[in-house]
């Protein structure tokens, strides 16, 4: 056999040790197990049991879902998504890194961003002299496509359940969805995409850096796809946790407003590239549709600042901002007209579609109440009344004819003012069970039913 000359062994030997060199530095890159921060957050992560009410049926139905979350401060205060933990939970039992369980109480949550707070029962822990570990938060603008990252949860019910992958986007963009019952999210933020696998069940989790800090709270993955999963970044979660923590809540602002993006529209308006926002829409009676603006206006200036909507994933930060502004204060929108350059409007507490849920079950009927929202999507006069969401078959209420959908305006020739007033007639029925002649509004008409107790 000939030998091989000097220079191409050494060539050789180079490229050997740069292939260990190589191997070596992958070993430790997917193994952060060995990361005392990433061992801390594994401890940090925790499964999630819920038991909450359910009021669709016309009754009122227990029903159980797992999800994940993860303790994020020395009080016990866990951060999980807000399809996870809702107001409507009755019961919600933690299982710690060491496999213990113990109770949770529910503490706030927000839809809007998908997020929720629960917190440890701490007078529990001391008693079972059990410990936690709690998680960091990383900087989620200082993320980039491509860094390596873990989602860690409970997929499936699999708990401590950890899954590689990359940064796809850190700033994915999508419009309003809903989760559950029809609560609306994702308004005023932007999405971490990712390739590491996201599950049902790692509804919560954090996605992680290498060195254990949290980056994103994992929120959604595409059904039917592969490698496509969605977190809220840290940079809101932080912010919503804060606010939950201290007041149980997160208020906004609401003027009414859908914008839209001005991409492809600047020469139609003769207007600078990067300038301004277009609105695709107007909610009817909203603050900004009494103050004058239009579908089709251009918004150039928020009070004063240069706003640029250029791009769909520039519209939740500008949102945001509109959002975060004090309940009843003025905003001036400056826009592209001729006539009235500059509209004040006073803004208005932000609500969602979806109102208070209550069952009233010798009627077989559950209700909900009618918010601001859903009264100016259906061009009411104010929003009083109720909206039943749920009939049991056979029951009086269904018997009377009364069908999903239907508003409830009055009891006995009462006014429904709110759901205190059909709890009030309800709880009369049940003392002295008689015909209760209901008015509600089908398809803006007005119809009578009268319900009379089973026999």
């Amino acid at each position: 056999m000939p030998k091989m000359p000097a220079a191409g062994a050494k060539m050789l030997l180079k490229g050997f040790m740069l292939l260990l060199v190589g191997a070596f530095a992958q070993a430790q890159e997917t193994a952060p197990e060995h990361n005392a921060g990433f061992k801390n957050l594994l401890d940090s992560v925790v499964r999630i049991d819920v038991w909450e009410n359910d009021y669709t049926s016309g009754a009122k139905r227990i029903s159980r879902g797992i999800g994940s979350g993860v303790i994020m401060d020395g009080q016990g205060h866990i951060l999980t998504n807000a399809h996870v933990a809702n107001p409507e939970a009755e019961r919600i039992l933690v299982t710690l890194a060491n496999l213990e369980r113990v109770s949770a109480k529910f503490i706030g949550w927000d839809h809007w961003t998908d997020l929720a707070v629960l917190q440890l029962d701490l007078a529990e822990l001391e008693k079972r002299k059990l410990s936690f570990a709690h998680a960091q938060f990383a900087d989620s603008g200082a993320v980039q496509p491509g860094d390596i990252v873990y989602a860690v949860g409970t997929p499936h019910g699999l708990a401590r359940t950890v899954t590689r992958g990359i940064i796809s986007n850190n700033k994915r963009y999508f419009e309003g969805s809903s989760i559950g019952r029809g609560y609306e999210t994702g308004y005023f933020n932007t999405w971490l995409q990712t390739d590491a696998a996201i599950n049902p069940g790692n509804s919560g989790g954090p996605l992680v850096l290498p060195d254990g800090r949290v980056a994103g709270i994992n929120t959604q993955a595409y059904l039917g796809a592969n490698n496509l999963g969605f977190s809220v970044p840290s940079s809101t979660a932080r912010d919503v946790m804060r606010r939950i923590v201290e007041s149980g809540s997160v208020s906004r602002s609401y003027i009414g407003i859908v914008p839209g993006p001005m991409q492809d529209l600047e020469s139609f308006f003769d207007i600078a590239i990067k300038t301004g926002m277009l609105i695709e829409s107007v909610d009817p009676g909203s603050p900004a549709a009494l103050a004058g603006v239009k579908p089709g206006d251009i918004v150039l200036a928020v009070n004063g600042e240069n706003v640029d909507g250029r791009f769909p994933e520039q519209l939740p930060e500008i949102k945001h901002k509109i959002a975060e502004l004090p309940i009843g204060s003025a905003v001036t929108l400056t826009l592209r007209r001729d006539e009235a350059p500059e509209i004040k409007i006073t803004t208005e507490p932000l609500e969602s579609r979806v109102g208070q849920e209550r069952v009233f079950e010798k009627w077989g009927m559950s209700a909900q109440k009618l918010t601001k929202a859903v009264a100016r999507e259906k061009r009411l006069e104010n929003s009083d009344g109720v909206i039943i969401v749920g009939l049991q078959e056979a029951y009086p209420a269904d018997i009377a004819k009364l069908r999903r959908g239907d508003i409830v305006t009055k009891i006995n020739r009462k006014i429904v003012a709110s759901m205190q007033d059909v709890q009030q007639a309800y709880e009369d029925y049940e003392k002295d069970p008689r015909p209760m002649l209901f008015e509600v509004l089908r398809n803006r008409e007005v119809q009578m039913a009268v319900l009379k107790p089973q026999n």
